[in-house]
């Protein structure tokens, strides 16, 4: 279920929010929630040392990689490649 909420925030703040927001394409309510969501993480949660930022968290998944993908040696691969 979801409510209106309204905050009193500097406007600096704000502006400065937004443009975190737009830049990495989230809503600014979005960011907002999962900020608090993070905050008020149950004290289990907040026990577990966290590897992953709650975006990373929501995309793990979405590409599928082979278990003996050689990370590094494609990353050089490209640098070669680009600096060529």
């Amino acid at each position: 279920m979801e409510a209106k909420l309204t905050l009193k925030l500097d406007k600096n703040v704000i502006e400065e929010a937004r443009k975190y927001a737009r830049n990495s394409n989230i809503s600014l309510s979005r960011l907002v929630e999962r900020y608090f969501r993070l905050l008020t993480a149950s004290k289990q949660e907040n026990k577990i040392e966290k590897k992953y930022s709650p975006l990373v968290e929501e995309l793990s998944g979405i590409i599928k990689i082979d278990i003996d993908f050689d990370f590094k040696k494609e990353y050089t691969d490209y640098l070669i490649e680009k600096y060529q």
